[in-house]
C-alpha cells in the first residue's frame, strides 16, 4: 500500500541547532505510529514540519502525493502561496498539548469555525456534523457549554472533534495528555483508541507507553534529532536492540 505521508531527508535548524537530521519516515493510510523519545529529541518539531507550522531547511514532506509547501514543475520546485499552503494544511489535523479553544465561543461554535470559515461549507450541515463528532467523543451534552466550563480532558476531546471536523486525511497528536491531570488522561486516550480502531491514520508523540503497546502498529524512537530505531511495539518496548532505546525504556517503564 502506498504511503500517505512521507518525509525524506528532512532537515530543520533553529539557528545553528540542528533539530532534525536526515529524517526518513512514512506512514500508510490507516496506520497508527507512536513516536517516543526524550524531551528535546525533535518529536514535536517533526509533527509541526509535517503540518507546515515550521519551515523545512532540507529534504521534503509529502502528504497524499503532494509535496508540502511546494509544487513540482519538471525538476524544479516552486514555493506555494499562503493560500495554497493553507489548503494543504487542511489535509492534516493536529491536536496540541494545550487545547487552544476560543474561550468566548461555545463548544459547537469552536468546532464549526474551521469548516464554515475556512472550507466555506454550509453552517447547518457543519453543525450537524459537529454534534455527531461530539457524540463520538462523549460530549454530546456539552455543545452549548463554553471551554471554561469544561475539564481539561473534556477540552482536549473538543479539540480532537474540532480537528476531525475538517475531514483530514491524517491526525497528528503532540503529547495530547501531557497537560492533563492524571485522572483525566484515560478519557482522552479512550477517544484516540476509538479513532485508531476505526481506521484513522495517526501519528502520536506520547510518553504513554501503555497506549503505544495497545494501539500502535509501529513505534519510532527519536533522539537528538534522529530516528534511532523503529519497529513493532513488542520489538521497541520489550526487546529493543539499540542501547540508547534500551536505557530509555528501562527508565520510564
Amino acid at each position: 500500500m502506498d504511503a500517505l505521508i512521507v518525509a525524506h531527508g528532512l532537515q530543520k535548524y533553529f539557528g545553528t541547532f540542528h533539530v532534525l537530521q536526515d529524517i526518513d519516515f512514512s506512514i500508510r493510510k490507516g496506520e497508527v505510529v507512536c513516536i517516543i523519545g526524550p524531551s528535546g529529541s525533535g518529536k514535536s518539531t517533526f509533527l509541526r514540519c509535517i503540518n507546515q507550522l515550521e519551515s523545512i531547511e532540507g529534504g521534503y514532506v509529502s502528504v497524499d502525493g503532494e509535496i508540502a509547501g511546494y509544487r513540482r514543475d519538471g525538476n524544479h520546485l516552486y514555493p506555494l502561496s499562503d493560500r495554497e499552503v493553507a489548503r494543504q494544511r487542511q489535509s492534516v489535523g493536529m491536536v496540541f498539548q494545550r487545547f487552544h479553544l476560543f474561550p468566548h465561543r461555545t463548544v459547537l461554535e469552536n468546532i464549526i469555525e474551521g469548516p464554515v470559515g475556512v472550507q466555506r461549507r454550509p453552517k447547518q450541515q457543519c453543525a450537524e456534523e459537529a454534534r455527531a463528532l461530539l457524540k463520538r467523543v462523549g460530549l454530546a451534552h456539552k455543545a452549548d457549554a463554553y471551554p471554561g466550563e469544561l475539564s481539561g480532558g473534556q477540552q482536549q476531546r473538543v479539540a480532537i472533534a474540532r480537528a476531525l471536523a475538517m475531514k483530514p486525511k491524517a491526525m497528528l497528536f503532540d503529547e495530547p495528555t501531557s497537560a492533563l491531570d492524571p485522572e483525566l488522561v484515560g478519557e482522552v486516550l479512550g477517544v484516540m483508541k476509538e479513532l485508531a480502531a476505526t481506521g484513522t491514520t495517526m501519528i502520536v508523540v506520547t510518553h504513554e507507553l501503555g497506549f503505544c503497546r495497545e494501539v500502535a502498529d509501529r513505534v519510532v524512537f527519536m533522539d537528538a534529532g534522529r530516528i534511532i530505531e523503529t519497529g513493532t511495539p513488542a520489538e521497541i518496548l520489550e526487546n529493543p536492540t539499540n542501547p540508547r532505546v534500551k536505557s530509555f525504556i528501562s527508565a520510564v517503564l
